[in-house]
Formats: C-alpha cells, sequence, structure tokens
C-alpha cells in the first residue's frame, strides 16, 4: 500500500489545530500576550505625543487597542466558526483562514505579509540590541555588527524550543525587564518634571499640523505589534474559552501603560523629546540600566517575535513529499533526521536575520519601514476587512 505519512497539526510543534487543548497555563499565556505586543515601539511614544499632542496622542492609542483587540478576536471567532461548520482541513494558521476569505490569493497576502512584518521586526529587534550593546561598549572598538553576530548562538538555542508554553518563562523574564526599565524612564521623566523646567501650558494638547496626525496613529499601531501571533496564542492555552477575558485584561493594562508612558516622556521634556525617549536620558548608569534591560527582554522577545515565521517555513516544508519522507519513518512517527532538518531550518533563518541585520544603518528608519506601513498597517487594517465580510457570511 505504500508508506503512509502523518499530517496532524500535532507533529509540528509550532501548529495546533483548532480541537486541541494547549499546555499554557493563564499566566503564560499572559506573559507571552504582552511579551508579543510590547516591544521598540514603546520607546516612540514620547515623540508621538510631542508631534500630535498629548491627548490626540492618548486617543489614538486607545482607538489603537480597542480596534487590535477586536481584529484579534475576529480572527478566533472566524477560525472557530469555520470550524463547526466544515468537516474540511482544520484551520491551524492565519494562512488558513485568508485561504478561507480569499482562496490562495488570500493565503499567500496572509503570509506573504507575517513573513515580511516579523521578519522586519526580527531584524529591528537584532539592530536595536546592536545599536544599544554598540553604544554601552563604545570604547572597545567592536563594530555594531560583531554584537549582533555575538546574539546569535543565544537565538538559535531559544529557537530550539519547539512551543509558546514552553517559551513562557523567558517571556515573563523579557516582561520583568522591560517593566524594570521602562520604571527608570519614568522615575526619570517625573524627576524632571519635578526640577521646576515644567509647565503644563507649555505642552499641546492638539496639534495644529495635521500632518503629524498620521505619524501619531501609525506609532500607536506599530506599538500594538503581535497580531500574527494571535492564532499561536489561543491554541497554545490549556483554558481557551478564557482567552477572549484575559486578552482584553491584556489589552487594558497595556494600554494604560502606553499613555502613561508617552504623556510622562512628553510632559518631561516637551518640545526636545527625541524619537527615542532614552536618548533624552541623561549618560548615567541609570541610561545604561535602562539600555541592558531593554537588550534584555529584546533578547528573550525575539523567540516570539520571530515564531509566526518558523510556522510559516515549517508548514511549507511539512506539505513537501521529500521532506514528509526525511521527517517520518514507516510508522508515521518523527525521525532523527527530520528533528534535525528542524533545527536547522531555524537555525539557517536566525543566520540570515543576522546577516540582515548587520547591514541596516539605522534603528529607526528601519523599525518605521517595516512595522508603520509594510507590516502592521498592511496586516491590521488591509486583511481585516476580508475577515468582516467573511463573518457577516457566517453569521447571517
Amino acid at each position: 500500500m505504500g508508506t503512509e505519512f502523518k499530517n496532524s497539526a500535532s507533529d509540528i510543534p509550532l501548529l495546533e489545530s483548532s480541537s486541541s487543548t494547549g499546555t499554557a497555563s493563564t499566566i503564560q499565556t499572559l506573559g507571552n500576550i504582552i511579551v508579543s505586543i510590547v516591544g521598540t515601539g514603546i520607546l516612540g511614544l514620547p515623540f508621538a505625543f510631542r508631534v500630535a499632542g498629548w491627548f490626540a496622542g492618548s486617543l489614538g492609542i486607545v482607538i489603537a487597542g480597542i480596534s487590535t483587540y477586536y481584529c484579534m478576536l475576529l480572527l478566533v471567532q472566524c477560525r472557530d466558526k469555520q470550524a463547526s461548520q466544515e468537516l474540511t482541513a482544520e484551520t491551524r494558521t492565519y494562512g488558513d483562514l485568508g485561504y478561507k476569505c480569499l482562496g490562495n490569493t488570500g493565503r499567500f497576502l496572509s503570509e506573504f505579509l507575517i513573513f515580511i512584518s516579523q521578519c522586519g521586526g526580527s531584524v529591528a529587534y537584532l539592530v536595536f540590541i546592536g545599536q544599544n550593546l554598540s553604544s554601552i561598549f563604545k570604547f572597545s572598538g567592536v563594530p555594531l555588527s560583531s554584537f549582533i553576530f555575538l546574539l546569535v548562538p543565544i537565538e538559535i538555542a531559544l529557537s530550539w524550543i519547539g512551543s509558546l508554553s514552553s517559551l513562557a518563562p523567558f517571556s515573563i523574564f523579557a516582561d520583568v525587564c522591560n517593566v524594570l526599565a521602562m520604571a527608570i524612564v519614568v522615575k526619570e521623566d517625573v524627576g524632571k518634571m519635578l526640577s521646576g523646567e515644567f509647565k503644563f501650558s507649555d505642552r499641546t494638547a492638539i496639534t495644529s499640523n495635521i500632518g503629524g496626525l498620521p505619524f501619531a496613529g501609525g506609532m500607536a499601531v506599530f506599538c500594538f505589534e503581535g497580531f500574527g501571533m494571535t492564532l499561536a496564542l489561543e491554541a497554545s492555552m490549556r483554558e481557551r474559552c478564557r482567552f477572549p477575558g484575559l486578552l482584553a485584561k491584556a489589552f487594558t493594562g497595556i494600554t494604560i501603560v502606553y499613555m502613561f508612558f508617552g504623556f510622562s516622556g512628553y510632559m518631561a521634556y516637551g518640545d526636545q523629546t527625541r524619537d527615542i525617549i532614552t536618548l533624552n536620558l541623561p549618560h548615567n548608569w541609570s541610561s545604561i540600566t535602562v539600555q541592558i534591560g531593554l537588550c534584555l527582554g529584546l533578547v528573550f522577545t525575539f523567540p516570539i517575535m520571530v515564531h509566526p515565521v518558523h510556522e510559516i517555513v515549517e508548514g511549507k516544508l511539512e506539505k513537501s513529499e521529500w521532506y514528509q519522507k526525511l521527517y517520518y519513518d514507516d510508522c508515521g512517527n518523527s525521525t532523527i533526521i527530520g528533528k534535525f532538518g528542524r533545527y536547522l531550518s531555524r537555525s539557517i533563518l536566525i543566520i540570515i536575520l543576522a546577516f540582515l541585520a548587520s547591514f541596516v544603518p539605522g534603528f529607526g528608519v528601519f523599525a518605521s519601514l517595516v512595522g508603520s506601513t509594510v507590516g502592521c498597517y498592511l496586516l491590521d487594517m488591509v486583511l481585516t476587512t476580508p475577515l468582516l465580510v467573511f463573518e457577516a457570511i457566517f453569521w447571517l
């Protein structure tokens, strides 16, 4: 009869079907949600408040947060509705859901945009870490690219971890590093405001320059990155019925933190607010501590950022006959060669991303290009339109 190979979602560690039960606890999932959303974009919020005004900036964050939360829930609802009405292959990924909306075109657009945005975000993380380490050790004479490639072994090791639930401890550690670093920034902001130079009347509520509003809106959307992780996060949860409520709590907390962080930074430095708030900090141990904390946080956030890319690559490999022959034995069990091939594909991807990062001239422009336009805007705004149509059809 020939050799039969398994094609279930459980055979690929990163993919979990809509009917399977994950292993991540509520706290672990919360840590993964936070680390998936909170990234380097928060450091640009004070500048966005400077451009748009503190009231307009706060309103933009609230709108972006509510919109992203709704669209993330919509993804899960459409996936579950489709799974309950059809007996065809299960919807396991964002690409599968795109296929149900627009056929092969939807799958291609979904996976292409996720691939570009997540790879771009991963490269931006490496550049950010490299630039900060280069700044801390600027007297060593070590080039930025060397610091980036020093991260490769660590990121390769983390990429070999097979599931989001296993990454949860690293996510929680990254959250702690980010919180401590941001707390120091807020402390410096408050100290600046209490120094006697602060006047609330000098701060703009809503800018008269209409051209500044789109920039602030784009930055607000960029800060709620992690849209492509929605299905994976929900699938990894042990009690999946609690995901909407948990996501709402996470978004509420993150939105409040974003508003306070942007507000305090703008209030402290006013028109002198830089595009990355850490550049306003004095060159002392507080600044170095912030840089180290953010670098550590991003080192352990990187595996979450690159997770959807591994999912797409391994999903494509799993469909190829030659890979199935390597990955499965005659009984349909995973082979050592197959597992080695999976680890090798992840390692090669990390090396390629590091290689690309070594050619990026600066973090700010690159992050803005990838995050605000190609990544977040197209992924969150364009692809949610067919999903709205998809939902309307299902609920008629």
